[in-house]
């Protein structure tokens, strides 16, 4: 009996759901909600796909609905969508989309725009299209909009099996080729975009204009080869636009990669190039900013590399890393690198003036600079530290040091010179018994205290109004980064401070 009385309730309940009109969708009726009436796909390079953006669509009514029809408007458009994991017909038009009472959907959706196809005078235009829900009388739309801009694209050709040339860099070579001809001088018309490896041939110099953009595509990097030598002739910029800056950075336009280290791998100044001159040159999100290896000119009468008014930012490894290179540099800003902002390896010389040397990498041993005489090994390698110089600096860090001093061999030279110098510096045993800082004692020379940049974590390292480097500097003349004319006492770093 008691069987029978469970089966009755079974069957009744059975019948029971089948009668509910929970699942009985209406027509839509013209009353969706969204997210956002215009997505906003940000800028994209002619035939690189976009990052995927989303849409979200309210039901906020109490009655489940059939959307007859969500579709892109325009036959041929460049746009492609998902709707909850539903292809629909290519991407493009949808029919019968179900949403039930005070629901949400998400539509996910992407481009790849040919600019040739809509080509104009201009190098970048505007391509828009629009979602259609529904139609007549209940007709709603979300707006697309995509900034397109046409650039120039430089890679490692195939062969006719499809291999793509190589440099032979390392043990292994890996996909690359040698500028020549046009591509020895990058202007400001359009945008260059580098894939693989770029390398300027023996004996050739590569040009870089005022108001050039240079983005690298992952792992990608600009190489100088022996005898080789880069001219980047960046100026002053009047607008917020920084039209006179040349600015190297990976390929993502998005927002979302603004910021994100290690996207591309580096300028890579190999042994036997010289001559390099960086001016008004930015550098974002790469593994290593510059990379110099192995320079052999300590006896030249100029550097090999030359920096004025260079900024480099969010390097997944160093801002600089130089193994036995000779620079000098004035108004250079570098922050936040996953090992040190300055990385001086291997001996060298070095000497810098009113430049910014911080580290605002969470962690320790993130130095804002680090200078040491070795390569690790069984048995090390080293090199001497010829005439290096630091000059109205400032060099800090969120680590309780920002300057490493390391020196593996007390036979050879490593004497590295601090001047008017804020340097942030743990007061511990291992610090003060090291004779390698002794210099910090002279406090007329060297002060601890805070420079107060203004927001270091968004790499705004201009001085606050309570900083102390203000005042601190000797008389070099000269302008900050800024263009800025220094005054008789200068401030320290490579930024004038300047009152709200």
């Amino acid at each position: 009996m008691r069987n029978s009385i469970f089966f009755l309730f079974i069957v009744f309940a059975i019948s029971m759901t089948s009668c509910r009109e929970d699942f009985d969708f209406e027509p839509s009726s013209g009353s969706l909600e969204f997210s956002k009436d215009t997505v906003y796909l940000d800028t994209v390079f002619t035939n690189i796909g976009s990052s995927t953006y989303r849409l979200k669509v309210y039901n906020r009514s109490n009655k489940d609905i059939n959307i007859p029809n969500i579709k892109l408007g325009k036959s041929d458009s460049k746009y492609r969508m998902m709707i909850d994991g539903m292809q629909g017909t290519d991407g493009k038009s949808f029919n019968n989309v179900e949403l039930l009472a005070k629901d949400s959907l998400f539509i996910f959706i992407e481009t790849t725009i040919d600019y040739n196809e809509f080509a104009g005078p201009e190098a970048q235009f505007l391509y828009t299209d629009q979602i259609q829900f529904d139609g007549g009388s209940n007709l709603q739309t979300v707006e697309l909009v995509t900034l397109v801009k046409d650039a120039v694209f430089l890679y490692p050709a195939r062969d006719s099996e499809g291999n793509y040339e190589t440099l032979p860099i390392g043990d292994e070579p890996v996909p690359g080729f040698f500028l020549e001809g046009d591509e020895l001088h990058w202007t400001n018309a359009k945008p260059y975009v580098i894939y693989g490896y770029a390398a300027v041939p023996p004996n050739e110099t590569l040009t870089v204009d005022a108001g050039a953009r240079v983005h690298f595509h992952s792992d990608a990097a600009l190489i100088a080869s022996n005898g080789s030598a880069i001219k980047i002739n960046g100026a002053q910029s009047f607008t917020e636009e920084l039209e006179n800056e040349v600015i190297f950075e990976g390929d993502r336009l998005e927002q979302y990669f603004s910021d994100i280290p290690g996207q591309w791998s580096a300028i890579w100044l190999t042994q036997g190039s010289t001559g390099h001159d960086f001016t008004n040159l930015t550098i974002k999100n790469a593994t290593v900013g510059i990379l110099v290896s192995g320079n052999t000119g300590l006896n030249n009468p100029t550097a090999d590399l030359t920096l004025k008014n260079v900024q480099i930012y969010n390097s997944a490894n160093s801002g600089i890393l130089a193994q036995t290179g000779y620079i000098s540099g004035e108004n250079v800003v570098i922050n936040y690198a996953g090992s040190s902002a300055l990385y001086c390896n291997y001996g060298g010389k070095y000497n810098f003036i009113h430049s910014t040397f911080n580290n605002n990498w969470s962690g320790t041993n993130k130095f804002g600079l680090r200078i040491d005489n070795f390569i690790e090994g069984a048995s090390p390698l080293t090199q001497a530290l010829v005439d290096t110089k630091f000059e109205n600096c400032i060099i800090y860090s969120t680590n309780q040091n920002g300057l490493a001093l390391v020196r593996e061999d007390d036979g050879i030279s490593f004497t590295p010179i601090f001047t008017k110098c804020v340097i942030k510096l743990s007061t511990s045993s291992t610090v003060t018994t090291n004779p390698l800082y002794a210099f910090m004692a002279d406090e007329t020379n060297i002060t601890r205290e805070n420079p107060r940049f203004i927001n270091a974590n968004q790499n705004n390292l201009m001085l606050g109004e309570g900083s102390s480097a203000r005042n601190f500097g000797n008389n070099l003349g000269g302008s900050d980064i800024n263009f800025n004319t220094r005054t008789s006492t200068p401030d320290v770093g490579a930024y004038n401070y300047m009152p709200e």
